[in-house]
C-alpha cells in the first residue's frame, strides 16, 4: 500500500531545472499523501513569478503518476517568496521579503525604464510588489506611472502610493516639483534610511528600488543598510556605457552584494516599414558584460517609440502581445529565478 514516503520518493527525482536540485530536498513539496488510491500534494514554489511554472508542475504530476496503483494525482501549486537573510550591520525592511536594486553606470540608458517595467511585470506575474524611487536627482518614477498623490501620513509612517497594481514611494512625492535637489552625502542616507524604514510597506514579496545612476552615496548606503536579493545592472549596448557600467557592477562585487544579472536596453530598433533589426547603439555590450562578470544575460529590450510615449504619459504598456511587455515578463522570470537560486545557495551555506 502506497503512502506518503512513496510520493516523496516520486519527486525526490524531479529536479529543479534552474537550480540543480530535486524538489524535495529545496522543501518545495507540502502535504503529502495518498488516500484511496488518490495522491495529492502541494508544490510550493519560490515565487510567483517563476519562468518555468507548468513545466515543473508537470514535471512532479507524471513522477508520482507513474507509481503503481496511483489513479489519480491532485497537485496544488502555491508561492512562497523566502525572507533575505541580513548580515552584520543590516537591517530587514519591515514589510518586504526581498529587496532587488536596478542600478546603472551612467544616466541615459533607460535605468528608471527597466525597474519601473520589471516592477509591473513582477506584480503581472502575482507578486506583491513596491517600487522605491531612490534616484533623489532625478525622480521620475510618479511620472512615468501617471500619479503626484502626497502620499498620507498615520501614526508617523508614510503611506505608499498604489498605482498600477503596485505600491510606490519617490522623493518626488516629498518635495516641491521643478526644484533642484542639492543635498551632500548624510542628508542622502538619512533620506534613504526614511524611504527604507519609516513606510508601511504592505507584505511585499519584492521592493524595487529604482537607484542613481553610478557608485555614489545611495548605492553604498543601501547595500550597508538593508539585506539585498541582489542588483539588476542596466546597460546599451554601447561601449561608453558598457565602461561604466564595469565599475558599477565591480563596486558590488567589492561590497559582496549578488549581481543578479544584465539587461541589454535599447538593444535594436525594428524597422516599421521592413522589420529589419537595426542596432542604432551597436552590438554585444550586455553579452559582453554578462560574461566577464559570470552572470546571466536577462533579456535584450527593444528600442520602441511607444516606450517612451507611455513613460512620458504615465500609461505604462499594459498589452500582452506587445514585445516591450512580452521583453519584460522574461526579464522578470529570470530575475524571480536569480533571486531564488542565490536565497537558496545562502540557505544552504554555513552561518
Amino acid at each position: 500500500m502506497l503512502t506518503s514516503k512513496d510520493v516523496l520518493y516520486a519527486l525526490s527525482g524531479v529536479i529543479d531545472p534552474e537550480i540543480g536540485r530535486d524538489l524535495v530536498s529545496l522543501g518545495m513539496i507540502h502535504d503529502a499523501r495518498v488516500e484511496n488510491d488518490v495522491a495529492s500534494f502541494t508544490l510550493c514554489l519560490t515565487t510567483p513569478a517563476c519562468p518555468i511554472r507548468d513545466r515543473l508542475e508537470l514535471m512532479a504530476r507524471q513522477a508520482v503518476a507513474a507509481l503503481p496503483g496511483i489513479r489519480e494525482v491532485r497537485v496544488r501549486v502555491e508561492a512562497q517568496v523566502p525572507i533575505g537573510r541580513s548580515l552584520p550591520g543590516q537591517r530587514p525592511v519591515q514589510g518586504v521579503r526581498q529587496v532587488i536594486a536596478v542600478a546603472s553606470g551612467k544616466g541615459g540608458v533607460g535605468k528608471s525604464t527597466v525597474a519601473v517595467n520589471l516592477a509591473l511585470a513582477l506584480a503581472e506575474a502575482g507578486a506583491k510588489v513596491g517600487l522605491l524611487d531612490a534616484d533623489f536627482y532625478g525622480p521620475n518614477v510618479p511620472q512615468m506611472l501617471g500619479g503626484q498623490a502626497y502620499p498620507e501620513v498615520r501614526e508617523g509612517r508614510l503611506q505608499p502610493v498604489e498605482t498600477s497594481g503596485i505600491q510606490v514611494m519617490s522623493f518626488a512625492y516629498l518635495v516641491e516639483p521643478g526644484k533642484p535637489l542639492i543635498w551632500r552625502g548624510p542628508l542622502l542616507m538619512g533620506a534613504i534610511q526614511q524611504m527604507l524604514f519609516d513606510v508601511d510597506w504592505d507584505g511585499l514579496d519584492y521592493l524595487v528600488v529604482d537607484l542613481p545612476p553610478g557608485t555614489g552615496d545611495v548605492p553604498l548606503s543601501l547595500v550597508q543598510l538593508v539585506p539585498l536579493a541582489g542588483v539588476v545592472v542596466v546597460t546599451t549596448p554601447q561601449s561608453v556605457a558598457v565602461a561604466d557600467v564595469v565599475r558599477c557592477m565591480e563596486m558590488f562585487q567589492v561590497t559582496g552584494t549578488p549581481l543578479l544579472g544584465v539587461v541589454e536596453n535599447m538593444s535594436y530598433l525594428l524597422c516599421p516599414d521592413c522589420g529589419r533589426r537595426l542596432e542604432v547603439f551597436g552590438r554585444g555590450g550586455g553579452q559582453w558584460l554578462a560574461e566577464q562578470f559570470g552572470v546571466p544575460l536577462l533579456g535584450q529590450i527593444p528600442l520602441d517609440p511607444q516606450i517612451c510615449t507611455s513613460g512620458d504619459l504615465g500609461q505604462p504598456i499594459r498589452s500582452s502581445n506587445h514585445s516591450i511587455e512580452q521583453a519584460f515578463r522574461e526579464v522578470a522570470g529570470k530575475v524571480a529565478a536569480q533571486v531564488s537560486i542565490w536565497q537558496l545557495q545562502q540557505a544552504a551555506s554555513p552561518g
